[in-house]
């Protein structure tokens, strides 16, 4: 529903604090004069501009967060974990509770209008597209473009033709697993050099956990490719043996070739736990990133939005868990000149980072 419907199903209660917020002129004892006085109000294309411009970091994170989250209604403790996300850089940890009733009585949240979802909330859905458009436009003013890089770098699909090659090596080969449940080095360097684009195996020390079960043992790229098999039951961990399942015998046999939006899905899934907006990102850089702009601009751009995760600061989760991946992925293509590293989006990437359930005429 829009917000003149959450309006209309609205007690006067919440009227009248949402009036009395914005200062409208009207009667406060008239239903009717509320509602068309928060219309004209919160309609009005400075309020959002405003909204934006002077919102607080953790006030724009919570509605980024509702705005690329799935469902339509939320329960109060969804609302509140997802403020306490937003929160992670307030003195104390903020206050969650507060945070939430500030958004109930500015005319962003509403109860469900049914008996069934009355002790749930939604957001209007014309108040999102809004946000998302000016948000748009917020972004790419505070977000410069860069110089064309004389040479750039792009994967394409290669990574979809890599699980074919990796599931070729497995076959051949049936590699060992040492107790870890890990690959011998020796058999990770004989997969990387099957692979079109190897990485450097990993060395002793440093922390490795939260980005796939297989990020404890390998670079982010095979990490990915391999947690992406042993996900679609492709390969099979047998003992001290890493060989094809079922699957990844008949993938085989059939000459199959995976999608790269499968690809591209299951690692948003896959980083969710400690990216938890990472299709927020995904998202806003394709909206600013339609031609070359530098990863530091990025960084000053969108890296508030950015939660640290352990040891990952929001530049090192934007360059190396965002940009590199997405890189990799074949979404965005990656280049250096003057300013430093310079990234652009691909038409493939341009049209994945865009949620299905978004109607195409609102983001062009």
């Amino acid at each position: 529903m829009n917000l003149a419907d959450m309006l209309t199903y609205a007690d006067i209660g919440q009227l009248t604090a949402i009036a009395g917020r914005y200062r409208c002129e009207c009667k406060r004892n008239s239903k009717h004069d509320l509602i068309q006085s928060i219309l004209v109000t919160l309609g009005s294309r400075d309020f959002m501009e405003a909204h934006i411009r002077e919102g607080r970091p953790e006030e724009l994170r919570f509605l980024n967060a509702l705005l690329f989250d799935e469902r339509s209604h939320f329960s109060i403790e969804d609302l509140l974990a997802t403020a306490r996300q937003a929160m992670f850089d307030a003195p104390g940890g903020g206050n969650p509770r507060e945070l939430v009733s500030r958004f109930k009585n500015g005319g962003w949240l509403f109860n469900g209008a049914t008996q069934q979802n009355r002790y749930q909330f939604q957001v209007p859905e014309d108040m999102k597209n809004r946000f998302r458009e000016r948000m748009k436009v917020y972004l790419r003013d505070n977000i410069a473009p860069g110089a064309e890089p004389q040479v750039y770098r792009g994967e394409g699909e290669m990574l979809a033709e890599d699980v074919q090659m990796f599931l070729a090596y497995v076959k051949d080969n049936e590699p060992e697993l040492n107790q870890e449940g890990a690959l011998y080095k020796r058999y990770q360097q004989g997969a990387m050099n099957a692979l079109h684009v190897p990485e450097p195996l990993l060395g002793k020390g440093g922390w490795r956990f939260g980005y796939g079960r297989a990020c404890e043992h390998y670079p982010p790229r095979f990490a990915l490719l391999y947690d992406y098999a042993r996900h679609r039951r492709l390969i099979t961990e047998e003992g001290h043996l890493l060989r094809l399942g079922p699957a990844g015998e008949s993938f085989l046999a059939e000459g199959k070739s995976e999608r790269m939006m499968q690809i591209f899905s299951f690692w948003l899934k896959l980083y969710k736990g400690a990216v938890p907006n990472l299709a927020s990102l995904v998202y806003w850089i394709s909206q600013v990133a339609g031609e070359w702009v530098s990863v530091s601009a990025l960084q000053e751009g969108i890296g508030w939005l950015i939660k640290p995760f352990y040891y990952d600061d929001p530049a090192s989760i934007l360059e190396q868990r965002v940009i590199k991946m997405m890189l990799h992925l074949g979404m965005l293509r990656i280049g250096e000149n003057s300013d430093g590293q310079v990234v652009k989006m691909t038409p493939w990437g341009m049209e994945a980072a865009v949620p299905k359930r978004w109607s195409k005429d609102l983001w062009r």
